[in-house]
């Protein structure tokens, strides 16, 4: 069942995903060569308490960590190491925490020192497939709409698409009905309507769209090792506009030039 917000709950929203985005800014400052995913991790988890929120991965159905830390050809749910971060590295984070009885769900990929261009592309055409979902994401149309606009735009420039991960809405749990895939047909799929909260989260890969599961049952990888690149925001339909909640200007004013 689709569990439609009001506005006063979409206003609670978004002061989670505010918190989320500055959390994101923190661990921006953190980001680079030499620095463990435990040290993110960490960074991570003490400013969301410090500031009143709870951090939601932490727990859920057993995962050990704040962030799903995601290097090179890790799709998601990696957990966070001892390993040290090495230039030429991409790090996705993906994390949710909740803040007064409702979740904010955010994922960056971060450049670590020089990354190869092909690499560098791969992460700026999700970044723009992320966009072009949202663009797609208005009332009226369907869920299926997203997904095509997603699928459309990587897969025209080389990239595929990891099917068996995908979006999903949002609200008091951190997984709420529906699912929104990153591949699919327009005009399919359950009506968009104003209330509904969805995070849009396109996962792309440079190379095969295959992907194999660890045996913790949690971390994902690409089967043929090449990097994936994965970016997500928090967008609520409100008034028949589509807000989108969580921001990355927090990311950017940290990274400056290295922003993607």
């Amino acid at each position: 069942m689709i569990y439609l917000k009001t506005p006063e709950e979409i206003e609670k929203m978004k002061t989670a995903c505010q918190l989320l985005s500055k959390t994101f800014g923190e661990i921006a400052k953190w980001v680079e060569p030499g620095v463990t995913t435990n040290k993110l991790d960490t960074v991570a988890r003490e400013f969301m308490r410090d500031n009143g929120a709870k951090p939601a991965c932490l727990g859920y159905e057993g995962f050990p960590a704040t962030l799903c830390i995601e290097v090179n050809e890790t799709v998601v749910h990696g957990f966070p190491s001892n390993y040290g971060l090495r230039d030429g590295d991409i790090v996705g984070i993906d994390t949710v925490l909740e803040l007064d009885g409702f979740n904010a769900d955010m994922c960056y990929t971060f450049p670590v020192g020089n990354v190869n261009p092909d690499v560098m592309s791969l992460c700026i055409t999700t970044k723009e497939s992320l966009y072009k979902g949202i663009e797609a994401c208005k009332v009226g149309n369907r869920i299926g709409d997203i997904a095509n606009a997603v699928q459309t735009y990587c897969e025209k420039r080389g990239y595929t698409v990891v099917r068996e991960m995908c979006g999903h809405g949002i609200g008091k749990s951190m997984h709420e009905d529906p699912e929104i895939p990153n591949y699919g047909r327009r005009g399919t799929g359950p009506l968009i309507k104003n209330g509904m909260c969805l995070c849009i989260e396109p996962m792309i890969n440079l190379g095969s769209r295959n992907i194999v599961i660890e045996r913790d049952g949690w971390q994902c990888r690409t089967k043929d090792r090449k990097p994936s690149a994965h970016y997500e925001h928090t967008v609520a339909i409100l008034n028949d506009e589509t807000q989108i909640l969580t921001t990355f200007d927090y990311i950017q004013e940290v990274l400056g030039d290295r922003f993607i």
